[in-house]
Order: C-alpha cells, then structure tokens, then sequence
C-alpha cells in the first residue's frame, strides 16, 4: 500500500473490466450485516447484484428490506422479492461447502481511469472467489435512474465517506473529487 495526503490507500489491480483501488474488509457475519445496514440506509440511491463477465445485475431496490440472518444466511427481503447470501457461518452443509457458500472477502473498490475514481462499489465474494454481490454506491455522475447528470453531485458520495471511516478509520479522500465523469467498463 502506498500513502497518500489523507491516510492509507487501497491496493491498485489491473482486472478483466479496468484498474480498481481496492479496500478490504472484514469478513466476519457481525461487521458484514452491519455494511448491509449502513448501505440499505441509503436503498432508494443503490443498484445491486452480481456483476460478473458476461452479465451486470444492476438491481434498483424498490423499498428499504428487512434482514434478517439465519445459519450464517441473511435474508434481505423486499417484500416483493428477497434474496439470501451467506455471510456467516453455516452449519447446513458439509464443512469444505460450507466454507465456499460463506463470504471469504469483502472490498469496498473504486474504479479508475487514468487515476482518477469514476465508480464506488462494495464487492462480497465467496469462499471460491465467485462474486456474491455487488453494491453499486451512489455515484456523483449518476442519478438515480442511472442516466448521467451534466454537473458531479459530490453528495452523492457520502455513503462511500461513511463506510470508509466506520469500517476502514479512512477520511474522506479528495481524488474521489477529482474525476472528470463517468466511463462505462
């Protein structure tokens, strides 16, 4: 890791769809459930889903679920629908499924182009490095709609400075008020 002017800096990586800064997180049910929490807060300027090669989940939820968690699952439902993901431990299965069906690393990431963020993101991935969920954070260059606004509303950035300080001790970074727009992968 390198330092910047306000405190830590992710790990940059070259992946399949573009450079990432990434941000891991535990991985514990506890501190997991309470990121679905904080996120949900927010549910009416999110879009969620897997995000993986070949297709993009881009999920807008239509009300603030209730969670719940039972052997290692949480449940998010949204009274129309619902969907469970395992973030805890699971006793239903045998030990080696178990531990591939549970969470084994969790990132906050943003997405860069020549340097500079252009997409926030929460990624959980299971125990075989399949994508679980992606939380697709409020962005700047985005309404809610998806559509591209003409001027960056940095408000829109407030929950990626939330979860940066309450589960990372990290400040607010000014590069994420420095891009020029949004770019598609």
């Amino acid at each position: 890791m390198s330092t910047s002017e306000t405190g830590q800096r992710g790990n940059i990586v070259q992946g399949e769809d573009g450079v990432f800064e990434l941000f891991p997180l535990p991985t514990d049910e506890a501190t997991l459930l309470s990121i679905f929490e904080d996120c949900f807060e927010e549910w009416e300027h999110l879009h969620i889903g897997p995000l993986i090669q070949g297709a993009a989940w881009e999920i807008r939820p239509p009300r603030k679920p209730r969670i719940k968690t039972h052997d290692g699952y949480a449940t998010v439902d949204f009274e129309d629908w619902h969907f469970h993901i395992c973030i805890g431990e699971h006793k239903g299965a045998s030990p080696e499924l178990a531990m591939r069906r549970q969470t084994a690393r969790a990132e906050l990431y943003r997405r860069l182009s020549n340097g500079k963020p252009g997409d926030w993101g929460l990624r959980l991935f299971n125990g075989g490095g399949e994508e679980q969920i992606t939380f697709m954070l409020p962005n700047p260059f985005l309404t809610d709609e998806q559509r591209i606004m003409r001027e960056p509303d940095w408000s829109r950035l407030d929950l990626w400075d939330r979860l940066r300080q309450k589960y990372l001790g990290l400040d607010p970074d000014p590069l994420d008020r420095t891009s020029p727009g949004f770019s598609h992968a």
